[in-house]
């Protein structure tokens, strides 16, 4: 085996994989006010960049670009809306 396939293999177990959990340092609380500040900063966000376009100040790339942003930012909200519900109806139906 060559050096630069090694040096290439230890470099890449020294990266975190994109899909490994990040360590949480905060409690819950302030990671959900974390993601509630994001999604308010996204949809805001796009709100100016369609208010930019309508007033002509912004491209329409930019425009696509941000209400893509926003419609991921709410699709992902409402599915994790719909699983913490689900998971209290499931506590509801538990016997006691």
């Amino acid at each position: 085996m060559d050096t630069q396939s090694t040096i290439a293999a230890q470099a890449y177990a020294a990266v975190r994989p994109a899909t490994a959990a990040t360590p949480s340092q905060g409690d819950l609380s302030s990671s959900v006010a974390d993601v509630a500040t994001d999604f308010a900063a996204t949809l805001q966000s796009a709100e100016m960049t369609a208010q930019g376009a309508m007033q002509g100040d912004a491209d329409s790339h930019s425009l696509v670009h941000a209400l893509a942003q926003s419609q991921l930012a709410v699709e992902t909200v409402v599915t994790v809306r719909d699983k913490v519900v689900e998971a209290y109806q499931e506590i509801l139906r538990m016997p006691v």
